[in-house]
């Protein structure tokens, strides 16, 4: 088997995609990818990422390869833990307190910076429509994120997100309380969860 139909393998096993990353990662060189899309065998979607001609484009994993040090977050998240229906009209993502936002603004991203602890509170791996995985906040901290008045989450939303929340086998309330106190949203949260539990 050739470099190239290893890499092509690669690309299927994770859904169509490939990043530079991830082929450095299995050992193989970044001229690689250059000489597979000019041959067509894959095509270049974005800096660093490519695809299959056939796969399905997954704006959630461009994005993320644009911006690594970004977190999907508050109405992306939502999506992304399936706590809602409503696909984001625009990506929400939490950056480093230090990170300079103007690109990602730029490109439409709804910036938020954040300094540790709290950056990395409840970041897990999430599945995009297309199969793929992506960084963003788990359901908890995403919960907690949109009782935040500046985030200007629809009530209607907010409530669904909670409702569905609830009906989960897999919830974990002890771990929703410690990000409330974290975030300083207890008192909202708790009035949610007397509601519904």
């Amino acid at each position: 088997m050739t470099d190239s139909q290893k890499i092509l393998e690669l690309v299927k096993q994770n859904n169509g995609v490939i990043t530079t990353s991830m082929l450095v990662e299995a050992g193989f060189s970044r001229g690689s990818l250059k000489y597979l899309a000019d041959t067509g065998s894959l095509e270049r979607v974005s800096r660093g990422v490519y695809t299959l001609p056939e796969a399905w484009e997954d704006e959630f994993v461009n994005v993320q390869s644009r911006y690594k040090r970004g977190i999907y977050s508050v109405d992306t998240a939502l999506f992304l833990c399936d706590l809602t229906d409503r696909t984001p009209l625009r990506f929400h993502m939490v950056f480093p307190l230090t990170y300079n936002v103007s690109n990602p603004k730029r490109d439409g991203i709804v910036c938020c910076s954040s300094k540790e602890p709290l950056y990395s509170l409840g970041v897990t791996e999430l599945t995009t429509p297309a199969g793929n995985t992506v960084r963003g906040y788990c359901a908890e901290r995403t919960l907690c994120d949109i009782l935040k008045t500046r985030n200007h989450t629809d009530v209607q939303v907010v409530t669904d997100a909670f409702k569905r929340y609830a009906s989960r086998k897999e919830k974990n309330i002890p771990l929703l309380s410690e990000y409330a106190k974290a975030l300083h949203v207890e008192e909202k949260l708790r009035a949610y969860l007397e509601v519904l539990l």
